[in-house]
């Protein structure tokens, strides 16, 4: 069986930019032993499996290491695919995930994401992780991940955290982030018990660093950029208890995955 297959770099505005998702289109689901099974052989931070129908298309998100419940990157990866190779030609595509139903909207060139707020609330730091990341003591939040602001953007910049310590911090992920000098906010975000230890560009943290900036600026609409190597550009609006997320994308591959 040949599966149609693309990757997708996300937040990007060319080759080798932004954070890399894999796109396979299926016609039904497959077992998930099996979905399990490409995601670890595409070895990328996410592949995203979708099902064209009538409707919101049905959209899931597997990392090398299990399936998640919210993907930013590989959800805007997703709707290129729809928009620019599979023909979808409304402007609003819907697609029914784990996360209730997630709408995209064509701005041409940009890709704008509809996706639920989630405020951080205030917590006890996890053991070790002011010393695995190398910062002084501070207040944290916790959403899904953790959350540690800092100073400036150079002090996020110029990170370089123990992953072998963090990875013995007892979190899912760990997101740094400060005042930006060119946008509103910078960020990066560490998964040191995934493959990929530091995410290029993590759409899902934003629907917790977004409430935080705009609370804290006094602003709903924020211009904001990862400071990961690849590096990664949003346009971000908060409304309500939902996060717009805008970035732009390009196909880097396309071809089949023979199963």
């Amino acid at each position: 069986m040949a599966l149609p297959f693309y990757q997708i770099d996300a937040f990007a505005d060319a080759p080798f930019q932004g954070n890399p998702a894999a796109v396979m289109i299926l016609e039904a689901w497959l077992p998930d032993a099996t979905l399990q099974t490409i995601a670890q052989e595409n070895n990328l931070a996410e592949t995203a499996f979708v099902i064209p129908r009538e409707g919101p298309w049905a959209l899931r998100w597997f990392t090398p290491e299990g399936e998640i419940d919210l993907c930013g990157h590989a959800t805007l990866a997703s709707a290129h695919v729809a928009f620019h190779e599979l023909g979808f030609i409304g402007e609003v595509l819907a697609f029914d995930t784990q996360s209730g139903l997630l709408h995209v909207r064509r701005e041409d060139p940009w890709l704008v994401m509809d996706f639920p707020a989630r405020p951080g609330q205030l917590c006890e730091a996890p053991l070790g992780l002011f010393e695995a990341l190398g910062v002084s003591p501070r207040p944290v939040t916790l959403a899904r991940d953790h959350m540690v602001v800092l100073d400036s953007e150079e002090d996020v910049r110029a990170l370089t955290p123990d992953f072998r310590a963090l990875d013995r911090v007892a979190t899912e992920g760990v997101m740094v982030t400060a005042p930006g000098e060119e946008v509103d906010f910078v960020s990066r975000f560490f998964t040191p018990r995934a493959t990929i230890p530091e995410d290029p560009v993590t759409g899902s943290a934003h629907c917790v660093l977004v409430p935080y900036w705009a609370e804290r600026l006094g602003k709903t609409h924020l211009t904001a950029r990862q400071l990961s190597p690849r590096g990664g550009f949003l346009r971000c609006v908060l409304q309500g208890d939902r996060v717009e997320m805008a970035g732009r994308a390009v196909k880097v591959l396309e071809g089949a995955f023979l199963v």
